[in-house]
């Protein structure tokens, strides 16, 4: 026990210098931030650099208190520097470094310490120099794409020095980007912006492309070649990846189209229906995803970021029973009578659209996306947003879900005797009405998943499901009534060949060239890409 003791105190006796060197390190700033009160503007900022040379880490935090106007000094005696606060009718002082109170001022006589655009230039310099050495990885990646952005030759030194201390990769490529920019932009040698251009060239995409084209204007004519070169790689490089990237949001609007015409392709070719309230059911499952969000970020703030998976079996519950109760009171009077459904489904829709308008209101409802749908992300040359690729992923399970549940159930099973002929199947035992029932509460309740999903990436308004109806009865039409591979062939097809046409021909024009394209479709397959086979079809 005696010799534990004995070991401490000679520990803390040999801790008590650097200890006393500490405390004396921070006593010590204080004259050099009052030195920022005093003298004319270069000598503020030799003030300036000599506080950063002290290495002090609140040095970061007096300097941003600098540049936001908040060090002020007494205009007679000179000092100290104190930190501003309270109210501009009663300021209080405080001491910049430990923050107490300093009473005995008087705010007659305090001024605030005045800097101009050039030492503004210095405190960035020197903050971006505090940065990059910083101990946060993040902080350092911050300030090395910050300086990439920039690329002020002045930094060129700072960055070489912080370039040789930097062990992460991704930070490192970072600043040799950023380096290289500035080298390209400084009066070096030819062999040095050679080297430059390579870097920059390797690092690709549009930001390395704008670099190049900039330095191809100052650049001296050994080298132009080098950079032409270059510019046209990337030029290749980048026409190859935009095809890939119209291909992703093709994709993305295709899932879009397969989500909303999913629903309608089961009750179009089961029933023979011209639902025109299709997209009042997207819009009522947009909908229920804002009651349930709003409902469990009140009761249950903590389960908020996961009201999304509890509003797709509700929306599909609620919306398959609202299309349970249209088909029951509307639809179930009017089979075989195509025009008839058609225009009672308009008017369905009428009142749908008005009686979310008297619940809600006309103007949009907001769905806040959870975390884990936020962002996007870089693959390659693609940019990739969650919200997206999620909506893509659902849309697939969404698809084999209901693949399975027509062919390996019992349901499925007379859904599909139903499509191929109706009469047979009634003479079997087959209740052939709630089949008709029960399919077209499973295709508004499919569709109510569907506005789950659009309410992501769409405005939650009365009008959602109007966007979608005419280009969900192009998927179905084109890809075969009644096909779940053709409605997903159909939608993908029709999403991608949208995205193609839109570069060219614009939003607008390049959905009336793809409708033209499908009715010469048509002319030629009038059953679509995947036509039903059964005795009724065929008759």
């Amino acid at each position: 026990m005696y010799r534990a003791i004995k070991i401490l105190l000679l520990t803390l006796c040999l801790a008590m210098p650097a200890f006393a060197t500490v405390l004396k390190a921070q006593e010590d700033i204080h004259p050099l931030i009052d030195a920022l009160g005093v003298g004319d503007f270069p000598e503020r900022e030799a003030a300036i650099k000599a506080l950063v040379a002290s290495k002090d880490p609140r040095v970061g935090e007096i300097l941003k208190l600098l540049s936001d106007g908040q060090l002020y000094v007494n205009s007679e005696t000179g000092g100290p520097v104190l930190v501003q606060g309270g109210t501009e009718d009663e300021p209080t002082y405080a001491d910049p470094i430990s923050g107490e109170v300093v009473s005995d001022v008087d705010p007659d006589y305090m001024s605030k310490v005045k800097i101009n655009n050039s030492l503004r230039t210095v405190i960035a310099t020197v903050t971006s120099q505090l940065t990059l050495l910083s101990p946060d990885r993040g902080a350092r990646l911050a300030a090395a794409q910050g300086l990439l952005k920039d690329a002020d030759p002045a930094n060129l030194d700072l960055l070489t020095s912080a370039l040789a201390e930097e062990k992460d990769a991704e930070v490192k490529n970072a600043m040799e980007a950023a380096r290289a920019v500035m080298v390209l932009k400084s009066d070096v040698s030819a062999e040095e912006k050679k080297a430059a251009i390579d870097t920059v060239a390797a690092r690709g995409g549009r930001d390395a492309l704008t670099i190049l084209n900039s330095a191809m204007a100052t650049a001296p004519e050994e080298l132009r070649g080098a950079i032409q070169t270059h510019i046209n790689a990337i030029n290749r490089s980048l026409a190859i990846w935009d095809v890939g990237q119209n291909v992703w949001y093709g994709l993305s609007l295709g899932s879009v189209l397969l989500l909303a015409a999913i629903g309608l392709a089961i009750t179009f070719g089961v029933m023979g229906v011209i639902n025109m309230a299709h997209g009042e059911m997207v819009m009522i499952g947009a909908y229920t995803t804002y009651v349930v969000q709003e409902y469990i970020s009140s009761a249950f703030p903590e389960l908020g970021n996961y009201s999304l998976a509890f509003s797709v079996p509700v929306a599909f519950v609620f919306t398959g029973f609202v299309g349970l109760v249209i088909e029951r009171v509307v639809i179930r009077y009017l089979y075989g009578r195509p025009l008839e459904t058609l225009l009672a489904t308009w008017g369905v829709s009428l009142i749908l659209q008005q009686a979310v308008r008297t619940i809600f209101g006309p103007t949009n409802r907001e769905v806040r996306n959870p975390s884990w749908m936020s962002g996007a992300f870089e693959l390659g040359g693609l940019s990739i947003t969650w919200n997206r690729l999620w909506i893509i992923v659902f849309s697939m399970a969404v698809f084999f879900a209901l693949l399975v549940l027509l062919k390996r159930s019992a349901f499925g099973l007379q859904m599909r005797a139903v499509t191929q002929n109706r009469r047979m199947a009634s003479s079997m035992g087959i209740r052939t009405g709630w089949v008709d029932a029960f399919t077209f509460a499973l295709g508004s309740g499919i569709a109510g998943i569907a506005g789950v999903a659009l309410s992501q990436i769409d405005n939650v308004s009365p009008n959602l499901g109007q966007s979608y109806i005419i280009d969900s009865f192009m998927v179905v039409v084109f890809g075969g009534v009644g096909n779940l591979w053709g409605t997903l062939v159909g939608a993908l097809s029709l999403g991608v060949l949208n995205k193609f046409l839109e570069p060219f021909a614009g939003a607008v024009l390049g959905k009336i060239l793809v409708l033209v394209l499908i009715i010469l479709f048509i002319q030629k397959r009038p059953r679509g890409l995947f036509a039903l086979k059964g005795r009724a079809v065929e008759a």
